[in-house]
């Protein structure tokens, strides 16, 4: 399928593009390339090809979900550089 001036004009529009006249030949036979290329891919037989998302098998890694009651208040504290009644104690930044 080749595309002509006044079809390239009608898609520019419906894509509200702005496509001067010295540009539509150009354009039109940029656009029947990509067509034809299309064209191509729609001739490969795909009989007995399951779709697919991703040419790579991917599989998203898991954790085992466990329930844990935290407890360990005294580690992270450790990590604080000043602490207070078991919180962190930071210095005052609004007045």
């Amino acid at each position: 399928m080749s595309l002509d001036k006044n079809r390239v004009r009608t898609i520019a529009n419906l894509a509200r593009l702005e496509v001067r006249d010295d540009e539509l030949d150009h354009l039109a036979g940029e656009l029947s390339n990509i067509i034809h290329f299309v064209e191509q891919l729609a001739e490969v037989n795909t009989d007995g090809v399951a779709p697919m998302t991703s040419v790579a098998n991917m599989e998203l890694p898991r954790r085992v979900d466990e329930v844990t009651d935290g407890g360990c208040q005294d580690k992270i504290l450790a990590n604080a550089p000043e602490q207070q009644d078991g919180f962190f104690l930071v210095p005052k930044v609004v007045e």
